[in-house]
């Protein structure tokens, strides 16, 4: 079983960036609105990208790096426009806008999985 990393678009525009082992589940946590927090406050929100990854720990590494990136490279990830993704990763500040998630991830423990 993997470990899935996801982009949620929230109603205000700001993204999402989570991990799961269920990602389907997940989702529907967040649309549920059992999940509180940074989208909680935001609904509906809608799965705009997805990736599998074998380890929690390659998932939760993915997401932590995502959360940081500006909201064009999250859209560059999120339409796979990967020649602009790439154009954005060499150029260090982005677009020069704030990202759109909240940055705050929980702390696991990387040597379980």
């Amino acid at each position: 079983m993997g470990f899935w990393v996801y982009l949620l678009r929230c109603r205000d525009g700001a993204y999402y960036a989570g991990h799961a082992e269920d990602v389907e589940a997940r989702v529907t946590q967040h649309q549920s609105g059992v999940i509180k927090g940074f989208t909680s406050s935001r609904l509906p929100v809608k799965l705009v990208w997805c990736a599998e990854f074998p380890t929690r720990y390659e998932a939760i590494v993915t997401e932590r790096r995502i959360k940081g990136w500006s909201r064009a490279k999250k859209e560059a990830l999120i339409a796979g426009d990967w020649e602009r993704l790439s154009i954005l990763a060499r150029n260090r500040q982005d677009d020069g806008r704030p990202s759109t998630s909240s940055g705050r991830t929980a702390v696991v423990n990387p040597g379980a999985s």
